[in-house]
């Protein structure tokens, strides 16, 4: 159940930053196609980092599997290349 909850759609954290990558890439503006994947992977660390804040607002221990999650969600976002 827990693992159900975490991996949204039952993603991994790679999938899930390429998704969140991806949501952002078309709203973001730039003057070229790697300028705009920065632009997107900045979005989506901003959306994962809001994420974090919300859970630290709720008290939720930095060990839990949501935290370790969300942190390696954010590491794959940052190895996203063209």
């Amino acid at each position: 159940m827990v693992t159900h909850i975490l991996k949204i759609k039952d993603m991994t954290p790679k999938e899930k930053a390429t998704e969140l990558v991806n949501k952002h890439f078309d709203f973001v503006e730039a003057w070229s196609v790697s300028n705009q994947l920065e632009n997107a992977k900045q979005c989506a660390l901003i959306t994962v980092n809001e994420m974090l804040d919300f859970r630290n607002a709720l008290y939720i221990n930095e060990g839990s599997l949501a935290h370790q999650y969300l942190l390696d969600i954010k590491t794959e976002i940052e190895k996203i290349t063209l």
